[in-house]
Formats: C-alpha cells, sequence, structure tokens
C-alpha cells in the first residue's frame, strides 16, 4: 500500500519484524509512533487484516502519523499518550491481550531537527525539549530553578557527565545575571565549562541528553511500561525495545532478566528479594545493532540497540 513519504527513516526495520513476526489477524502496538515508519512495515507485514494501535505522546508527530496510516482504514488507531499509560489506554482502543509490542525510544530525527522543539543545540530555539508539549514543565524551568546541587545530580546521572559540577556551576553562574531562554544560550554556556576534544562530541551533548530525559521522565517511565507491556502480551507475544544509550538499555536489558526468572537481586544478599520467576523468554542473548549498510544509509542507527523477549504461557520456562 503506498504512503507518503516519511520525514523519519525507522531503526532496524527488517530486524522489528523479525521480533514481532507480523501475521494476518494478529494485533500490534507501536508504542513510540512517530512518523509511522515501523507501523506501516508492520501493517504491511499483518495484511489483511493485522491491527495496530500507535501511541505518542508528541501530538505533531501522532498528527503525521495518523495522516500516513489513513489508508490503512480501521486497521489502524492513534492515540495521544506517554507509553507509561499503556495498559490504560489499551483498555480503552484494542482489546488486549496483544500479539507484539514495540518500544522505539528517545527522540526521532523530525523532532532534533526543529529548533522550535528545544531538542538541539544545533540550531538556536527556545529552551524546550517536552515531548507532550501539553505538560508543563519545560528545560528552561529546570535550568534556572533547580538548586545546584540537583542541577548536578540531574546532569551526572541522565547525561553521565563526569563534569556535571562545574557545569551546574556555570550555570547557576550564568542564569543569577538572567535566565536561560534558548538553546543556543545554554549550549555556550556548557561550552565555555567544558572544552571538548577536537573531534570528539560536542560538549552540551551530555547535559542536553540529561535534560530531555529529565523533563520527559523518561527512564521512570521505561520503568513503569515495561512491565505493562508483559502483562499485555499472549503467550508467544513478542516485546521489542530499542534504545539508543547505555541507561535506556540497562533498564531494559535488567528487567528482561528479572522478567526471565533470573534474580537481579545485589550480591551478598541471604536470599532472592526480587521475586524472580519465569514470564519471558529473552530471545536476544545481545542486543542486536544495525548492519553497516544501515549506519551508512541511517546515522541515527548507529547507537541503536534492540532486545527482544517472547511472553511464556504462565507456566516457567519451557
Amino acid at each position: 500500500m503506498a504512503t507518503p513519504e516519511p520525514p523519519h527513516r525507522p531503526v532496524l526495520p527488517a530486524e522489528v519484524l523479525d521480533a514481532l513476526r507480523p501475521h494476518s489477524g494478529g494485533t500490534y502496538v507501536d508504542c513510540t509512533l512517530g512518523a509511522a515508519g515501523h507501523a506501516v512495515a508492520i501493517l504491511d507485514a499483518s495484511a489483511p487484516d493485522g491491527r495496530l494501535l500507535g501511541i505518542d505522546a508528541d501530538r505533531d508527530a501522532l498528527a503525521l502519523a495518523a495522516a500516513r496510516l489513513r489508508p490503512y482504514g480501521e486497521r489502524a488507531r492513534v492515540a495521544h499518550a506517554n507509553y507509561r499509560e499503556l495498559d490504560a489506554v489499551l483498555a480503552q482502543t484494542m482489546t488486549p491481550p496483544v500479539d507484539g509490542i514495540l518500544m522505539d525510544l528517545g527522540v526521532s530525527s523530525m523532532q532534533l531537527d526543529r529548533p522550535e522543539r528545544g531538542f538541539s543545540f544545533q540550531a538556536d530555539g527556545p529552551l524546550d525539549m517536552r515531548l507532550d508539549q501539553t505538560q508543563d514543565i519545560s528545560a528552561a524551568e529546570l535550568v534556572n530553578t533547580l538548586p545546584e546541587r540537583e542541577l548536578a545530580d540531574v546532569i551526572f546521572e541522565y547525561g553521565e557527565e563526569r563534569f556535571s559540577r562545574r557545569v551546574a556551576r556555570a550555570i547557576v553562574e550564568r542564569r543569577a545575571r538572567s535566565p536561560f531562554r534558548t538553546t543556543g544560550e545554554l549550549a555556550q554556556a556548557v561550552s565555555a565549562a567544558v572544552h571538548g576534544r577536537p573531534g570528539g562530541i560536542h560538549p552540551a551533548t551530555r547535559t542536553f541528553q540529561a535534560l530531555r530525559i529529565s523533563v520527559n521522565g523518561e527512564l521512570d517511565g521505561l520503568r513503569e511500561a515495561l512491565p505493562k507491556a508483559v502483562d499485555a502480551l499472549k503467550p508467544g507475544g513478542r516485546l521489542a525495545v530499542i534504545s539508543f544509550h547505555s541507561l535506556e538499555d540497562r533498564i531494559v536489558k535488567r528487567q528482561f532478566a528479572a522478567a526471565s526468572g533470573r534474580c537481579v537481586c545485589p550480591p551478598g544478599l541471604p536470599e532472592c528479594r526480587c521475586g524472580a520467576h519465569a514470564r519471558l523468554r529473552v530471545i536476544t542473548r545481545k542486543p542486536l545493532v544495525a548492519s553497516e549498510a544501515e549506519q551508512r544509509a541511517n546515522p541515527r542507527s548507529r547507537s541503536a540497540k534492540l532486545r527482544v523477549a517472547e511472553k511464556l504461557d504462565g507456566r516457567g520456562a519451557s
């Protein structure tokens, strides 16, 4: 079925189809619909009567995706929500259990490429970073109001920035003169505090990542959403998660391990306290990554990691 050319190219599309195994009559959820690239592939592979629910917190992305999915008629539905609300959205739109669920984490190129969204330091724009623009807290509010120590902790924990205290001090000193309003102002302040290496990443990269994660509650949302996704799957259904940095991947790996019955308690405890019991079979012992050809064609895929697990029948590992 012909659809409009998307502004954003999905990563690992063949691997996602191999993981989810879409089939006619199947039901699927794309928890991060974006420009609907993965959704279109799933609907095509599950023709003639597979169904898909697409969820996205970004109203702009949802409107674009809805237009792209219109030719699929009743087979495709969309919902404005955060994937941490997966259980409630499914109850309202598509009776669970379902055959497959996809999460493609992080932000898309169509968000990064729009300066007015404030995700990138590559072009000056308002210091926003909200995926859901109906929420109250923006990056500007965090940068201009958080106490120095809390700001440093956010930058260290979510950005893994070893110079987090230096960055936070520079931000606090700069905002005392006038509040930050744009991405360019923040990038300049961070760059003055952290001098990057020639050929390395931009000095503000980790700080911008940290603020985006904090503004959108991304890691807490992922921790909440993964168990709900497992609950929503049929026995034999598949959960596929694409992450783009180690913080996300670590959460997915840990929750998959716990749900597969492997104890993830800290070493030294006299007995298991995490309640490990097998609900999943991990399909990818190591995450799948993009081929060299895909990385050349789509640079965003270079940091992508795909982990896949399958729901067990409730009687434990087979």
